[in-house]
């Protein structure tokens, strides 16, 4: 099983949900679809990088992007896309880019991990660990988890910008220690290893509660690539939940599949009791599952297979 769905999925469908919900009856009944017709997809660049799997905005500032592109390194904009200012060549050892996070509290502070995390054939990229900006961008140090191989996500303190958690999917081609979820509490200094499962699971995608920090949903993968195929799934994938701010770690269940693959996993932002997952699994249990009470039970609410396969 593989699958290349991601949080980006997830956000895009319930932004579709949430403008349909707020549009009164009589504007949504009066709409003319054929105007859409005329809307176009567009490139906004930059000209080099290939495929992109990382990117965030910045709150309050709704021109300033950054992004990180498989394979050529880390990006800035200011004007919406409009151009692009490479911030990653002559500091950066590789052009493999898996997580981008910006400081909530502190906008000048940004993390970035390598790696692209999507791992496909023999040209995925590997990375070499995590990196740090303390000025927009203006300049770069490494800071260590430099045998993580794939770094899948990022999640920053709302109110502290040296606490930060990383989501390690690990190296591609072989089993590995450096799996799972990292803490830092001193901005990259040092690491603490969190939650680990086994050096054949890594971490595919991880979210923070937006209301407490100390709540962390993680999706862990069973996975691995060789020449002629992926691995994916097996004991110790699924779902894992802290409440303390990644000290301790507890499994859910609740109705989800016995064996999962890769997931998605996101938090919602107005109601964080809601929590949605894209789980790769097994026909008629994979797709988009739902949970309403914050992770205790859960229920497939899309089992298309677009969402899992």
């Amino acid at each position: 099983m593989h699958s290349h769905v991601t949080r980006n999925l997830i956000i895009l469908v319930l932004a579709i949900i949430a403008a349909t919900a707020v549009m009164p009856a009589q504007s949504a009944e009066a709409a003319d679809n054929s105007r859409l017709e005329g809307l176009e997809w567009r490139t906004v660049g930059p000209y080099r990088g290939g495929r992109v799997t990382a990117v965030t905005g910045v709150p309050g500032q709704p021109n300033l992007y950054y992004m990180g592109a498989t394979g050529g390194g880390v990006w800035k904009t200011e004007n919406a896309g409009r151009t692009w200012e490479n911030l990653s060549d002559g500091f950066f050892k590789v052009g493999t880019i898996g997580a981008v996070a910006v400081a909530e509290s502190d906008h000048n502070v940004i993390y970035v991990g390598t790696g692209e995390s999507p791992i496909r054939g023999v040209t995925t990229s590997h990375g070499d660990g995590m990196w740090k900006s303390v000025d927009g961008g203006k300049s770069w140090q490494h800071i260590g988890l430099e045998r993580s191989g794939q770094i899948s996500r990022i999640e920053i303190h709302p109110d502290n910008p040296d606490i930060a958690y990383v989501a390690v999917q690990g190296q591609i081609w072989g089993p590995n220690v450096e799996r799972g979820i990292f803490r830092t509490v001193d901005g990259g200094s040092s690491w603490q290893h969190v939650l680990k499962v086994n050096a054949d699971t890594g971490a595919s995608d991880l979210s923070m509660d937006p209301t407490n920090p100390r709540i962390l949903y993680a999706g862990m993968w069973h996975h691995g690539r060789k020449p002629w195929f992926i691995k994916s799934g097996g004991e110790g994938g699924g779902i894992y939940k802290s409440t303390d701010g990644g000290d301790n770690w507890k499994k859910l269940s609740g109705g989800l599949p016995g064996l999962i693959g890769k997931v998605g996993i996101d938090v919602s932002a107005s109601n964080p009791d809601r929590v949605y997952a894209i789980i790769e699994a097994e026909p008629e249990k994979g797709g988009l599952w739902r949970s309403d009470d914050a992770g205790e039970s859960w229920k497939l609410i899309n089992g298309h297979r677009v969402l899992h396969s």
